[in-house]
Order: structure tokens, then sequence, then C-alpha cells
């Protein structure tokens, strides 16, 4: 997920929120890796060797783990290194896990994306989409898993990223400024209550708070029976190629997201209103960007999309909307010539005047300027 938007627009308070919505989940004490006790390929490289000798795993709970990721980070901060501490007390050759393995089963979270080297960034986006980290350095040969959802938020003023690494996040949503005075003072207030005591704050709204953690466990368990039909997904795929989408990415991210969002609802079917509302956030980021285009990349999306979706109501609008704006221009053109015909003789001299004088300037005359003798 990729969130664009202006400063102090709550982008980083929203991430970090987050953690606390999501619920507890099943881990090894003790490990660096977040192992689940009970799944293999979700295990790290001491605890998978632990249970495959059938030694015992002490089990327990933990939150969900929200790993912020620093601008200033390095390779080897990231994915892991060697074990200097245990190279020189013990002289044996270890590993030291990096942020990789502390967000796994949880969220990544970069600030200010668009100001990490490209590198790091792909880096990550490998792995995330992998779901899992190989280290080879020093000697040491690492594989652990490396599942997680990774969240970068930025100021598009600030830089772009490149559109490879757009590409490469699911979703991209755009935050405003709130220009609702109502909404900005309740905001405001909200903040001020925040500080003044932020666990009373946060104890009013524990019931709130434990409702949507509720209803997310209930569409995680539900999404895997949620189904969407073939027509729905040719439908996706035509607007995808009528979009230049390079890849199958956006078609893949549009009817995944399409699925979380039905079973959000409570339903198992995809709808065509589920592609309605989230088709802009799965491919604004991916459009080829041209200067010369006129138009919005958002409108040209929902533009394209609408034509498939339903040719006959498309055209039927698109008429529609012909039929009114030549309306209005008939309109204007009888307001016009009614003006007109109210003027005064003074008035009509005064336009006649401006209509020459535009004239002359079109053909580079300056005012004042001598235009020849009359009739020529």
């Amino acid at each position: 997920m990729l969130i664009l938007g202006d400063r102090g627009t709550a982008k980083s308070v929203a991430v970090r929120a987050l953690a606390s919505l999501l619920p507890d989940i099943d881990v090894v004490e003790g490990d660096d890796f977040n192992s689940h006790p009970s799944i293999p390929k979700m295990m790290g490289p001491g605890v998978l060797a632990d249970f495959q000798a059938g030694r015992p795993i002490q089990a327990g709970k933990a939150p969900t783990p929200l790993v912020e990721l620093p601008l200033g980070a390095t390779e080897d901060r990231i994915c892991g290194t060697i074990d200097i501490e245990a190279a020189l007390k013990d002289g044996v050759k270890a590993f030291e896990p990096g942020l990789l393995a502390k967000a796994n089963r949880g969220i990544l979270y970069v600030d200010e994306v668009n100001l990490l080297e490209d590198s790091l960034v792909d880096l990550v986006l490998d792995s995330a989409a992998g779901g899992i980290n190989t280290v080879e350095r020093e000697g040491i040969s690492v594989i652990h898993p490396a599942k997680f959802i990774m969240i970068g938020s930025g100021n598009p003023s600030e830089g772009e990223l490149r559109p490879q690494l757009l590409d490469r996040f699911g979703c991209c949503v755009n935050i405003y400024t709130v220009m609702d005075v109502e909404q900005r003072v309740e905001l405001t207030m909200n903040r001020i209550e925040y500080e003044k005591n932020p666990k009373a704050f946060v104890a009013a709204r524990q019931a709130e708070t434990d409702e949507l953690r509720d209803k997310i466990v209930a569409a995680r368990d539900r999404v895997k029976e949620v189904v969407a039909d073939r027509d729905i997904m040719l439908k996706v795929s035509t607007a995808c190629s009528e979009l230049g989408i390079d890849g199958l990415r956006g078609d893949l991210v549009i009817i995944r997201t399409a699925k979380a969002l039905a079973a959000w609802e409570g339903r198992t079917q995809v709808e065509l209103r589920d592609v309605d509302r989230i088709i802009s956030m799965c491919l604004n980021h991916r459009l080829r960007k041209d200067v010369l285009d006129t138009i919005d990349t958002g409108s040209r999306t929902l533009m394209v999309w609408n034509r498939v979706r339903d040719p006959e109501e498309f055209e039927r609008k698109k008429a529609a909307a012909a039929e009114a704006a030549a309306q209005a221009r008939k309109e204007r053109a009888a307001l016009e010539a009614a003006r007109k015909e109210a003027m005064s003789e003074a008035e009509k001299k005064v336009e006649e005047d401006k209509a020459k004088e535009a004239e002359r300037e079109k053909k580079g005359l300056k005012k004042g300027a001598w235009g020849g003798l009359p009739g020529r």
C-alpha cells in the first residue's frame, strides 16, 4: 500500500494506529522471526530445526508487529548480517536478524518512501512479494520467512518514485487536506484531548476499536470463500488492456482488492460495484504519465472502466452529456444575443472599438499606430 498526500495529513498517524486494530498472533516465545508454532513455512531457521527434530516449542501470543524502516537504514540492517558479538565472544558464525525478520507476519512501514534509495525499496518489495529473505554474506547462508505488508507514505512534492517501483505497490491512495471547517475543528479537538490524557482518550474509544478488530478477523476468515465471476475478470482485464497497463499485476490486484472489500462487507460474491470503488486506487499509479495529456489519470481510469463495464449505459450517458453541452451552448448564445440587443448605441460603439483593437493586435500593430489608408 502506498499513501501519498500533503504535509500534516496524518499519514503516519493512521499507519501507526493500524497496529492496535489488528489481532494478536500466535508466536514462538523468544524467537526473533515471529515464527508460527505449528506452520513450518512460517518458522525461522532455529524453530524449524526444533520442530523437525520433535523438540518441544514454547508457544505464546504477541501483538501484530509494526516495524518502521528509517531513511538512514543500510542493507545490512534491513536484511540482517553476521552477529559480530557472537563472532568475537564465542568465535562462531551467527546470524543477526534484520528489520525484515522483525516485520515477519506484521507490517513494515516506510515513511517518506519516495526519499529512500531505490535499491533498498526494491529489496524490501522483493521480500514482500516472495515472502522470504535470503542472506548470503561473510560465509553465512540464511533463508527465513519475511511475509509482511509493506506500507509506504510520502509527499509527492518532495520527490517521486520511479514507475518501476510504483508498479510494485498494490494500491495507492491520495490523501488531501480537509477543508471542511467542522471536520477540521473536530480533528483538532480530538488531538488536544489525546495530548491531555492519552490513556483516557484510548479507553473512551476501546469499544469502537474492539468492534473494528472483530470485523477485520471475520473478514480475514471470510475472504477465502469469496469468488469473482469470469465476466467480471474479463471486464477487468479488458479495462487494463485498454489503459495500457504493463504486466498482470494490475489485474491481480483489482480482483484481490475487490474480494477483500466483499469480505469486509460480509459477502462471498464480488460485484461490479466493488470494482467501481477500488479500480482507481489499483491502477492510477500504474498508468504511463504523459505531459501532454489533458485528462487526469483518475478520470481516465474511471472513463475506460465505465465504458467496459456497461457500453450501452456509457453511450447513453455520453450522448446525454453531449446534448446537455449543446443546449448550454445554445443558451449562452441566446443570452449573448439578448445582451447585444439590449445594448445602447454608445455601448455598441465601445464593443466595436474593442473588436477592432483586438484585430489590430492580432496583426501586430501597436495601439495608436497608423493602419494604412481607409479601405486598405
